[in-house]
């Protein structure tokens, strides 16, 4: 009888194994979502600071007071440490006291440009 309980008391080393197997499975899985959740909140985060230079450039252009002039230009927009460029482009309207600008923001890294952003917006003569 003491030769069953020993073995009744254990676990087999398959058991063992599988259960390590459940284990690692667990933890990939828990590893990718959280790789996805750390993504995501750069994306956000590169997002939110290519936003900011936009609209700091539409800000500047409105606080100009003067009609932007056609065509395109390229602002530089250091923020937390990373280096983003704004390009923006003015087009004329049909109505020849508004003009169209756009704001692309970028990425700039290494000699890439990553797209982060687009924002458009109509202004007007002051």
């Amino acid at each position: 009888m003491t030769t069953q309980a020993a073995k009744a008391a254990g676990f087999t080393l398959i058991e063992v194994l599988v259960s390590l197997g459940i284990v690692a499975i667990a933890l990939m899985a828990g590893l990718r979502s959280s790789d996805a959740l750390m993504r995501n909140a750069q994306r956000q985060s590169g997002q939110l600071l290519a936003q900011i230079c936009a609209e700091n450039e539409f800000v500047r252009m409105r606080l100009s007071r003067q009609m932007p002039s056609l065509g395109e230009s390229q602002v530089a927009c250091p923020q937390a440490d990373q280096s983003l460029q704004v390009n923006l482009s003015v087009q004329a309207t049909p109505n020849p006291n508004f003009r169209r600008v756009d704001a692309r923001v970028l990425l700039r890294t290494e000699g890439q440009d990553t797209p982060l952003l687009q924002l458009s917006t109509v202004m007007g003569r002051y």
